[in-house]
């Protein structure tokens, strides 16, 4: 601690370096659900496309990603061009200084009515997480979620699990280390 007077006080605190990154797993102990089909991810942020991308192709998806809708709509559009369409799409709600995942599910529905889309952010409290069936998707996933949620949520919405549709997978904000929040 080092202070002065009419200047203030530095704290320096000292953390040990993990020596790989952490990445969550599923604390219920369930093994996810492997899945097969074509995910078009867009988010803005790289780590979290990364990420979620092993995420999906561990479970066995494949995975085209994008870092905002424009790209995700040129992506789509190739690939419905191409006879290859999208099993799902998950859209990030939130891109500072480009098109979201709102303005994206309005374009996407244009090209194809029968899209099955999955919003995803880490702002719970927006509207559109709220009443994400109002705005055109089918699921909701809040970041940051895990394999159990993603692995669950796309299980469901592509007709492989028990014909029920969950409202909102992911983790809660007030319980960073609990299980996956599911409604069903």
């Amino acid at each position: 601690m080092e202070s002065q007077v009419g200047v203030g006080t530095t704290f320096s605190i000292y953390l040990p370096a993990a020596s790989r990154p952490h990445v969550p797993t599923a604390s219920t102990g369930d093994t996810p659900a492997q899945g097969s089909g074509h995910v078009l991810l867009m988010d803005d942020n790289e780590a979290i496309r990364a990420l979620a991308g092993d995420l999906l192709e561990e479970l066995g998806y494949e995975v085209t990603a994008a870092e905002d809708g424009l790209k995700a709509i040129e992506r789509y559009t190739e690939c419905l061009a191409y006879g290859r369409p999208f099993d799902a799409v998950i859209l990030d709600l939130t891109v500072p200084g480009g098109m979201g995942g709102k303005d994206t599910i309005l374009q996407l529905r244009k090209l194809d009515s029968g899209v099955k889309a999955i919003v995803s952010s880490g702002y719970s409290n927006d509207p559109v997480m709220a009443n994400y069936r109002d705005y055109g998707f089918q699921g909701v996933l809040v970041k940051p979620y895990g394999i159990a949620a993603i692995s669950s949520l796309l299980h469901r919405l592509l007709d492989r699990g028990n014909g029920k549709m969950p409202t909102a997978l992911g983790r809660s904000h007030k319980n960073q280390d609990g299980p996956p929040l599911a409604e069903y």
